[in-house]
């Protein structure tokens, strides 16, 4: 680890604070981090104003209802074909009141990500996060990042980009790991241990994994998430996701990074001190208490989420690791030590294969047989500073095909 300031999420440095009400930027508006995010600021108009939103442009309806209700000055939708449709619904909104500016394509969120404003929660879902969240850092916003896939793929873009404190993480994991590491100096940290819940598959093997259906990935027993996020808790991608991020972020070594399952997800991660102390930061499983870090730091929104009835009995179980059922953290800090590109082949891959065990056209153990594959054809990348966004898009290009054929072989294999 460096001796110096870590150039992004530092909790001894507050960025660009200003006083009296945040205007903030909310991409992924409708989806579980965009909903909840708004929720928190409609119930602190005096801390926050949302100006634009941007979303896919899948749940149109809601869309509108959110820039209505906010007032915002601009909305826009990744899907052209999605903006007749939204124009319309705001018509019904406003009725004879202007209505407000509105953009359509796949460059939409990243012009909303530049346009003035005090903070940008990325709360899109996927890799197309890294184009946004490079242009709110380079218009020096503040940036609440929920979308951990932009950061994988484009750290060093990212890094280079980001001034002193300027990303503030939303994740539950690293935003207990920002609040657990203010007790401390960063020499003084030995470890990082992050927290899984372990998914609804917590303690099966991998040869009971190999019948397990899409309703059965998707009922998480404690979170609330969307469908690709929630398989990527199935099979522990996630937690591999958040270890390269929490590499990233802190500029701790991959081999000083431990997982631990916790299946109440109460204790959301925790630093380990070069004294033998550890700190766990720990609350009931919300998302809206993260985000309030992410767009308040370094400020604490008052009743964000719940807080614990320590009047009422409870226990707090701690596992290892099962890396035989669940390789993904191990094929992620592989990746993330080969650095370059190799971290968004990974991404790429598995979003691909989520996307086909979906559909149905993939077992759940395919889909980290696929991705280990992909990973292991991509050979060791290009490395460094030299790593451009065009890099990245071609890694993941050819990743993704490659992900589509090697499912559907396995798929035709499967069914001869």
């Amino acid at each position: 680890m460096s001796d110096r300031p870590s150039p992004l999420a530092d909790p001894h440095i507050a960025f660009d604070v200003s006083e009296g009400r945040r205007d903030i930027v909310v991409l992924g508006s409708t989806g579980s981090i965009g909903t909840q995010a708004i929720d928190l600021v409609l119930r602190n108009p005096d801390r926050f104003r949302v100006t634009a939103l941007a979303a896919s442009g899948g749940r149109v309806a809601l869309l509108a209802e959110q820039a209505h209700r906010l007032r915002v000055a601009a909305v826009a939708v990744a899907r052209e074909e999605a903006l007749p449709e939204l124009r319309e619904a705001l018509k019904a909104l406003y009725g004879s009141e202007p209505l407000p500016e509105l953009l359509a394509g796949p460059d939409a969120a990243t012009r909303l990500a530049a346009s003035p404003c005090h903070t940008v929660l990325n709360g899109i879902t996927g890799s197309i996060g890294l184009a946004p969240t490079l242009a709110a850092l380079e218009a020096g916003r503040t940036l609440a990042l929920a979308n951990k896939e932009s950061l994988i793929v484009g750290g060093p873009l990212v890094k280079a980009l980001a001034k002193p404190g300027q990303i503030i993480p939303v994740d539950s994991e690293h935003a207990a790991l920002f609040q657990a590491l203010a007790a401390g100096t960063r020499a003084d940290v030995r470890k990082l241990v992050v927290t899984a819940s372990g998914g609804p598959f917590r303690g099966r093997t991998r040869e009971q994994l190999a019948g397990v259906t899409r309703e059965d990935a998707l009922a998480h027993p404690t979170w609330a998430m969307g469908p690709v996020i929630t398989v990527n808790s199935a099979t522990l991608v996630n937690k591999g996701l958040e270890v390269i991020e929490a590499h990233l972020l802190y500029d701790i070594p991959f081999d000083r990074i431990e997982v631990v399952v916790h299946p109440q997800s109460y204790v959301h991660s925790m630093v380990e001190f070069s004294d033998g102390s550890t700190l766990a930061q720990a609350t009931p499983p919300d998302m809206r208490g993260p985000i309030a870090i992410g767009i308040g730091w370094p400020e604490r929104v008052p009743d964000a989420a719940p807080a614990f009835d320590w009047t009422k009995a409870s226990t707090w179980e701690f596992f290892p690791l099962d890396t035989e059922a669940f390789p993904s953290v191990g094929l992620a800090r592989h990746v993330g030590t080969l650095g370059g590109t190799a971290p968004a082949v990974f991404n790429a891959a598995n979003e691909e294969c989520v996307e086909a065990f979906l559909a149905g056209r993939l077992p759940f153990n395919g889909i980290m047989d696929t991705v280990t594959a992909v990973v292991s054809e991509h050979g060791t990348p290009a490395r460094g500073t030299s790593l451009t966004v065009s890099d990245v898009l071609e890694a993941e290009t050819w990743a993704r095909a490659r992900a589509r054929e090697l499912a559907a072989k396995a798929t035709a294999e499967a069914r001869a």
